[in-house]
């Protein structure tokens, strides 16, 4: 961690922070896949904020049809196994590490080699579940902070809660994606910021990159993941 002593004795810590981004294709023949609606919008936004505010920012991404941000070093993956390989290879020397990929949670137990045809008859496919990345850093044992994302339709503040202690991260993120005007695909968001300590912060409707500036603000206070105050 980057320490620079300000004229007014004011201390930068620059951190160094990892991110993922964006939705997960999982083939399923040569031209179909498995994913979900996510745009990559508000990881891509957190990976921009942090690398304004002066943080080192390694951001694993699916497929998106964004730029990455300038500053930000941008690792390109398709599949959930090939963003949970790489972050796990970034992960040590990682300070804080935010999970905002849209993991999709199943994948084809075998991919077919050729274009599946029409039958006439419907289609069953056999899934099996995705590994699970946010659970999986948190319990590296690595040191960083892991921040999760809880990307809910219903009851969505308890069950960001109960995503919060079943991963063993040290905080969630919950956002209600069953809004028109919020969510996967917005350029706006409106989410809860849940910490383990138990202090919670809400942050309403606003653009995707005003709230990631503020999420990245909060993130890298240096009592952050301390704070018990509940409001």
């Amino acid at each position: 961690m980057l320490e620079i002593a300000g004229a007014l004795g004011f201390t930068f810590r620059a951190m160094h922070i990892l991110i993922t981004a964006g939705p997960t294709h999982e083939p399923l023949d040569p031209v179909r896949y498995l994913a979900n609606r996510s745009s990559g919008k508000m990881g891509y936004a957190l990976a921009d904020a942090a690398a304004r505010a002066g943080h080192v920012v390694d951001l694993v991404s699916g497929p998106v049809a964004l730029s990455p941000p300038e500053g930000v070093q941008l690792h390109q993956v398709t599949t959930a196994v090939e963003m949970l390989e790489t972050t796990l290879t970034l992960l040590p020397g990682i300070q804080l590490s935010i999970f905002a990929a849209a993991v999709c949670d199943y994948r084809a137990a075998s991919i077919a080699s050729e274009k599946i045809k029409k039958s006439g008859r419907g289609l069953t496919l056999d899934l099996v579940e995705n590994p699970d990345i946010l659970a999986t850093a948190a319990a590296s044992g690595t040191g960083a902070k892991c921040v999760g994302f809880a990307a809910e339709t219903e009851n969505v503040l308890d069950q960001a809660r109960q995503k919060l202690h079943r991963k063993g991260c040290d905080a969630i993120i919950a956002n209600d994606v069953s809004r028109s005007d919020a969510g996967m695909g917005s350029d706006f968001n409106e989410v809860t910021l849940i910490l383990n300590s138990g202090h919670e912060i809400t942050y309403p409707l606003q653009s995707k990159t005003l709230l990631a500036a503020k999420l990245i603000a909060e993130l890298t206070r240096a009592d952050c993941f301390t704070r018990s105050d509940s409001r």
